[in-house]
């Protein structure tokens, strides 16, 4: 096994961003067409864990073999759904429960303070479940008589071609065959289909369903047609105009089609049959918050769009080739970096940050967690698509009276960023999210990543995120508590490692790192603006408290000892790690004592109970130990969660079938692999 081969090509075949190593250097020697190429997913029959998504960043259309929507019922694993990032359904909420109703308070140092920790009373169930997200409409094929069924469709072979973002997908009905193909608009909320061969059987079928706020798994409810309205309030020989009202929710459908003609099919549905004698039927269907004036496009131009975004996201990003590596374990590597592309930009670059599993179906409601934002974009600044990245972070902006009024909540300054989360930046009550603290420092980490991203625009990129970085870094260093010699983090606290009781945790490793990087960083981001150092976050600086260690190993907090003797103390997140890794170098963490601790947690963690980014995570770590091999072991780790499918989405277990954090979280990893952080952060 040429591991030393394999290491080489991952370190230099790479052309990462300035914000790796200076200006993008040439790729001349990596075929980028082929190498994309040779990882398109290929479906040769129906796998309730290979449906094919396409979409832009905001917006995802999820098929199965058939190109749309037709066999939901054969793949409720990874439900069959078409989201955008603006859809959220709420229900009536006649009680008036607010957020005041989950607060239950908990002694910090002598004084109470208030956490939305109860999550299942009445009004705790009613704020988790809403808002959640929708699914805007299903697009199925349909015979001329009924639903088609699983056993209808032979002869399958799809492909889902990257450089372009176009599904193909060639099946036979009745022993004919039939090709479709499926696209998204790089820009709308919209999706291009088109069916040829046999279609005088056929019809595209749309329907719209009513919400379902399920914790994680398919947003349609099918059930209660009773509880919407559609209206179908234009129609014209080639054209309709739906306005779908759920509750006080609402939205905008447009279709357009050649070949075809509509007519209705049962509540809160319609068929685009095809014309008598028509060899090719195409669809084209948008969706809008509102009912927006401009004109659709034609199929051809959909499809042409996607071809052209697509070749300037493969041609214009980084590109890391292993092709040359004589490790058996290059091609899967590579192919779980190219997938991983992929997914994250159709599922993760919208404005606002995005749900475990993207626009693909609902987990924890369809709501989005910010300890995982970096996870799923970060990488973008890595990759040299730093532009992914900035349309999610002026959100921070537009909650943070919500983060501010937070923080005045529980006594302290500055802003406090809630973890399960919403578009209106309402916090959801839980009985872990409200104390976890590793997602403060997040804004601060992202902002500086686009700073760096961005050297011929910086101060437009101080000015945009200075207030959030500023907000953050005043709570950070109001958080803490001083015992009159040294500052604390918690209780209550509960780490990244979700496995430690708030009421008595405190000092974790991890967060105690990040901390000190996050109020440095925004320390030299008040320098950079002509500003001074803030006294109040040097004083925390200074006495914060050091990485805890027994035995000469870091340990997963101070209030945890026992980490490597209590084998209930390994599991969960290795998130101890992070304090090298995720957090760069730093005087704070010790190198060969973080290398010992490595060393243990890969001989001693209980893997299977770990999640997707906790591979990432290691590999990271070791990546800045200098031990290589040791990152790409971590990388491609056989154990239960860091599953990747035949689609490239990373499988966990039974109900979240998909989770985009591992994705993201593979390309971070191997940006660092490649190619470290520049300007000191190596």
């Amino acid at each position: 096994m040429d591991r030393r081969h394999f290491l080489e090509s991952l370190a230099a075949q790479v052309a990462l961003g300035t914000i790796a190593s200076g200006p993008r250097a040439s790729s001349d020697a990596i075929d980028r067409r082929a190498r994309v190429d040779r990882h398109a997913p290929v479906v040769r029959g129906i796998d309730p864990l290979a449906p094919l998504s396409v979409g832009n960043g905001r917006f995802a259309f999820t098929v199965d073999v058939t190109g749309v929507q037709s066999l939901t019922d054969a793949y409720r694993e990874i439900p069959l759904a078409t989201q955008a990032e603006w859809a959220w359904h709420t229900f009536a909420n006649p009680n008036g429960y607010t957020l005041d109703a989950a607060l239950v308070s908990y002694d910090a140092h002598g004084r109470p303070v208030p956490y939305a920790s109860a999550q299942n009373g009445d009004a705790g169930t009613w704020l988790r479940a809403n808002p959640h997200r929708l699914s805007l409409a299903r697009v199925a094929l349909a015979l001329r008589d009924r639903a088609l069924r699983p056993d209808d469709v032979r002869d399958v072979v799809q492909r889902l071609d990257l450089w372009t973002g176009t599904i193909e997908s060639r099946f036979t009905v009745d022993g004919a065959p039939v090709r479709v193909l499926t696209a998204a608009h790089p820009e709308r909320d919209l999706i291009a289909v088109r069916v040829e061969g046999n279609v005088a059987r056929l019809a595209v079928r749309i329907a719209f369903p009513y919400a379902s706020a399920v914790h994680t798994g398919d947003p349609a409810d099918w059930t209660h047609p009773e509880r919407h309205r559609t209206d179908l309030s234009r129609r014209d020989r080639a054209a309709a105009t739906w306005r779908h009202t759920l509750d006080a929710d609402g939205y905008w459908a447009r279709a357009a089609w050649s070949g075809g003609s509509l007519g209705d099919d049962g509540p809160h549905a319609w068929r685009v049959t095809p014309d008598d004698g028509a060899a090719a039927l195409d669809v084209v269907l948008a969706f809008a918050p509102d009912d927006s004036p401009s004109p659709l496009p034609d199929p051809a131009a959909v499809r042409r769009a996607s071809a052209e975004h697509w070749a300037r996201f493969w041609t214009d990003g980084a590109a890391v080739d292993l092709s040359g590596s004589a490790d058996p374990r290059a091609p899967e590597l590579e192919r779980r970096i190219v997938l991983s592309e992929y997914l994250t930009a159709i599922q993760c670059a919208g404005t606002l940050p995005p749900q475990e599993t993207g626009e693909t179906f609902d987990s924890w409601y369809g709501k989005f967690h910010l300890e995982m934002h970096p996870w799923h974009a970060a990488h973008f600044a890595l990759w040299n698509r730093v532009a992914l990245l900035e349309r999610s972070l002026p959100w921070y902006g537009r909650i943070l009276p919500n983060a501010r009024a937070t923080a005045r909540r529980q006594g302290y300054g500055g802003a406090r960023w809630p973890k399960m989360v919403g578009p209106d930046g309402r916090e959801s009550p839980s009985s872990i999210g409200p104390f976890l603290v590793w997602q403060q420092p997040h804004p601060i980490l992202l902002a500086e990543l686009v700073y760096r991203a961005r050297p011929d625009d910086a101060r437009r990129v101080l000015d945009a995120h200075r207030d959030v970085v500023f907000a953050t870094a005043e709570f950070m260093a109001s958080y803490p508590f001083f015992d009159g010699r040294r500052y604390v983090l918690g209780p209550p606290l509960i780490p990244a490692q979700e496995s430690h009781p708030p009421r008595t945790t405190f000092n974790p490793t991890f967060e105690l790192a990040y901390w000190a990087f996050a109020l440095e960083t925004a320390q030299r981001w008040r320098a950079r603006l002509g500003l001074r150092r803030e006294p109040t976050w040097d004083r925390v600086l200074g006495a914060l408290s050091p990485l805890p260690t027994r035995d000469g190993l870091y340990v997963n907090a101070e209030s945890a000892p026992t980490t490597f003797t209590d084998a209930d103390q390994r599991r969960d997140h290795p998130s101890l790690l992070g304090a090298l890794g995720f957090v760069p170098a730093s005087r704070r963490a010790d190198r060969e004592t973080m290398r010992r601790t490595l060393r243990r947690v890969l001989d001693t963690w209980q893997w299977p109970e770990t999640w997707g980014w906790d591979y990432p995570l290691v590999a990271m770590t070791a990546a800045r130990l200098g031990e290589p091999e040791a990152a790409v072991d971590a990388l491609l780790m056989d154990t239960p969660k860091n599953r990747y499918l035949p689609n490239g989405h990373n499988y966990q277990r039974p109900g979240l079938t998909i989770y985009l954090p591992g994705n993201g979280g593979v390309l971070w990893a191997t940006a660092l692999m490649a190619a470290g952080w520049a300007g000191g952060l190596t």
